[in-house]
């Protein structure tokens, strides 16, 4: 950390991107429950080569950087939703324990796997992600209600097992899985936010012990985590996510989507590309 900070103009404008994409995040979290971390993986996977951050380790700081900033950022905006009465506590109650499960297994195969994997899954999931924020419309759904046993456990496994490895809080997954089946929108996007402390919570500590053999690791490191981005991304976010509850319960959120579906395309072409050269 005292190195970035020896060359002050290089840290003062690496606080104010990483302030910005908290500002970002938090709007977001708030908004669509999306948890951050969609916005925020990708700009940290941009930004650490800047400070001497090799391919190695920079997809494994970004994630886990991530889904620390999320544990505070899920909670303030959980807590907004909670007020206006947006979240289906029984539904926490169901699917918690397999969402646990899910990112135990999510940040054990991270731990695991070459760089590369996990930004073809982020690159991937961003895609899918965006064509579904895109092209489908806003009243397809296949079902009246959740599916039955196993399904419905499945999904909740899925869910905490590729958001731990994504660095996500859960509501890029849940959201449109919970409208499929008829879910109203900000009831989802209320649910969704809490999910994102119980994905966010354990895939951290994952994270952080994964991290503690690594080598190569940058100034301001606990494991998998850099204490810098999360100082600085973290109070935006947790000052901005109660603001994008508010938006999300007074205007249409469509356009957003589209913009947002954008910004999450062009980010996976990006990674892509990444990998590819």
């Amino acid at each position: 950390m005292f190195e970035i900070m020896n060359d002050m103009p290089l840290f003062i404008s690496m606080v104010i991107a990483l302030a910005a994409t908290g500002i970002a995040g938090g709007i977001l979290a708030g908004l669509l429950g999306v948890g951050g971390g969609i916005v925020i993986v990708p700009v940290l996977f941009h930004m650490l080569p800047y400070f001497g951050v090799g391919d190695d380790v920079r997809m494994h700081i970004a994630v886990g950087t991530s889904l620390a900033t999320i544990i505070l950022t899920s909670i303030s905006s959980a807590r907004s939703h909670y007020k206006k009465g947006a979240i289906d506590t029984s539904l926490l109650k169901r699917w918690g324990p397999m969402i646990f499960i899910g990112v135990l297994g999510g940040t054990w195969t991270a731990s695991m796997v070459d760089a590369s994997v996990l930004t073809g899954v982020f690159a991937v999931l961003a895609l899918i992600v965006a064509a579904n924020m895109a092209f489908r419309p806003a009243d397809a759904h296949i079902s009246d209600k959740l599916p039955a046993s196993p399904i419905k456990e499945l999904l909740a496994l899925f869910i905490g097992w590729f958001s731990a490895m994504m660095g996500i809080g859960g509501g890029t997954f849940t959201v449109p899985i919970l409208t499929l089946f008829s879910y109203p929108i900000r009831k989802a996007v209320g649910t969704a936010s809490a999910i994102g402390l119980i994905i966010a919570v354990p895939g951290t500590a994952g994270f952080l012990y994964a991290g503690l053999s690594a080598t190569d690791l940058p100034p301001g490191n606990i494991g998998y985590v850099n204490l810098i981005g999360f100082l600085a991304i973290v109070p935006m976010t947790i000052l901005f996510a109660p603001l994008g509850a508010h938006i999300a319960h007074s205007i249409n959120t469509n356009m957003l989507k589209k913009t947002f579906a954008l910004f999450l395309f062009l980010t996976s072409l990006r990674m892509f590309y990444s990998l590819l050269s």
